[in-house]
């Protein structure tokens, strides 16, 4: 038999009745315009998450935009929908207040009651971890070079496209920008929300103008993977000019660049890495923002002794420049562009030449690819037009059998003159090799000379010399290419007569140990 209810047949009713009218009061509270909009934006954000975030694990290359949008503008509107949702319902209470109950009773014995709060506990934590996830998926995505270098495309393409092309193309822009740490990780997103409101009301300066001031010192980014303590020797580089004459003559010069270091444990400080701040810490004042001219230069010791050395030819006075903020020496005053490289024309050609991108056999080539190289022309569209029309009209009027049987060859050149110009030239933001200097080195710039000009003296009398033997030391120029075996290189010497070289190997006899 059916176990009868302790409870009267009005009261069963009453409570029976009770999560419906739960229900039906909570629908009620929704029905408003307010929350009506929230769900469709709740909806519709949730979609375009799933879609994004679908876009961006399956794409091949995707796109800084696609990022944004997936972890960082669409979960921000599905908080607001959620937020409307809640608006319009409190909203739409206080107008009932009066004939209802303000909060609502959880009576967590009753199974609806006890159901629906378990449902909204449960959509809460997962709520809460997706959001979870999705901020530190927004954060990964904002420290990416996707987001740095793509995202805004007109202001960043240059540092970009050079980034690209650089030794440091596979370090993200993050680890030399920012570094590791929280507190260098806020200063940068603050000083980014400025750059965001410069870049959405286009009131950047074109160019984007260098050195960085607040930039992170090169010991907390660089020396991360650069140890300076070892570094320490000499390094042979060579250098192929190609000339402005009809043959392009070809004249190569070989140095022995005396890199040296810093660290009393590896070797005398000396050589160009005496500044590495280890043994020395040297100090300096610019008179000028890209810290070209240096007035005043203080150098300590490892005793501690200090030595001031005051420009002659400055304009400043002892009591300015005492007033004037001192800059410590780091890395990047001589390695000011490590990764955001602008190679001028002059270089850029001979690079070229050398790698045979351009055929050097072509009539001044060198001369009229710099030319036209350096020319001024309002947009990168209107440059293309100009090179290939400036070479093209060259060798037809000047040339004109050659341009018929080179046709293939002067194409070639003008495509790689072409992707010079779009590496180097920029005059949407009016960036040039000409707007960021590279200290690294005296051939172009000022670099070197910047402090080592003689006119550099201490009050004792001592003086910064200007005498190219200090950083490296010739070891021969030809007329001619031998880096890549154009010219057999000269028969190596053996210090003790051994017979045929070509018939035993070095490691036959040098073992490491005690000589044979």
């Amino acid at each position: 038999m059916r176990k009868r209810s302790r409870l009267g047949p009005s009261m069963e009713n009453e409570k029976s009745a009770q999560p419906i009218e739960a229900r039906h009061r909570l629908r009620m509270l929704l029905r408003n315009p307010i929350s009506l909009a929230g769900m469709a934006l709740v909806i519709i954000a949730a979609a375009n998450i799933f879609l994004f975030v679908l876009i961006d694990l399956i794409g091949e290359k995707p796109s800084p935009y696609v990022g944004i949008l997936a972890y960082m503008v669409s979960p921000a509107f599905l908080i607001l929908g959620l937020l409307l949702m809640l608006a319009g319902a409190l909203v739409e209470r206080r107008k009932k207040v009066a004939a209802t109950e303000f909060y609502p009773r959880i009576d967590l014995n009753d199974p609806s009651q006890r159901s629906a709060v378990f449902s909204f506990l449960t959509f809460l934590i997962v709520f809460a971890i997706i959001s979870a996830a999705g901020s530190y998926k927004a954060y990964e995505f904002t420290d990416s070079v996707r987001f740095c270098g793509q995202l805004c495309h007109t202001v960043m393409n240059p540092e970009f496209t050079a980034y690209q092309l650089s030794p440091h193309a596979r370090v993200a822009c993050v680890d030399c920008h920012v570094g590791a740490g929280a507190t260098w990780y806020v200063k940068s997103k603050l000083s980014g929300a400025r750059q965001v409101y410069a870049a959405t009301f286009n009131t950047f300066p074109r160019p984007i103008p260098t050195p960085v001031h607040n930039l992170r010192p090169a010991q907390d980014t660089c020396e991360q993977c650069h140890w300076p303590k070892k570094f320490y020797g000499g390094q042979l580089k060579v250098f192929t000019h190609y000339g402005n004459d009809e043959k392009n003559s070809v004249r190569q010069v070989r140095l022995l660049i005396k890199t040296g270091g810093g660290d009393p444990a590896t070797g005398a400080p000396e050589g160009i890495h005496w500044h590495m701040n280890i043994a020395n810490k040297i100090d300096f004042v610019a008179s000028d923002e890209k810290r070209q001219m240096i007035p005043y230069i203080r150098v300590e010791d490892m005793q501690g002794r200090v030595t001031e050395y005051y420009a002659k030819d400055s304009t400043l006075s002892k009591e300015q420049i005492a007033k004037a903020p001192r800059h410590h020496m780091d890395c990047v005053d001589c390695h000011n562009r490590p990764t955001h490289i602008y190679v001028p024309p002059d270089q850029a050609v001979d690079q070229s030449l050398l790698a045979h991108r351009i055929d050097a056999s072509l009539p001044f080539i060198k001369q009229q690819a710099v030319t036209v190289l350096t020319a001024t022309y309002a947009t990168t569209d209107a440059a293309k037009q100009g090179i290939a029309s400036g070479l093209q009209n060259f060798y037809e009027s000047k040339y004109p059998d050659l341009a018929k049987t080179k046709q293939l060859e002067i194409r070639t050149a003008v495509a790689e003159v072409q992707q010079i110009f779009q590496r180097t030239t920029f005059p949407e933001m009016k960036l040039n090799w000409q707007t960021h200097t590279n200290n690294l080195g005296h051939f172009y710039y000022s670099g070197c000379f910047r402090c080592h000009d003689g006119q550099h003296v201490s009050a004792d009398g001592r003086v910064v010399s200007r005498d190219c033997n200090q950083c490296h030391t010739l070891m021969s120029q030809s007329d001619a290419v031998t880096a890549y075996g154009a010219a057999p290189p000269a028969t190596f010497q053996h210090p003790v007569d051994i017979g045929d070289l070509t018939q035993v190997n070095c490691a036959d006899c040098h073992t490491g140990g005690v000589g044979p």
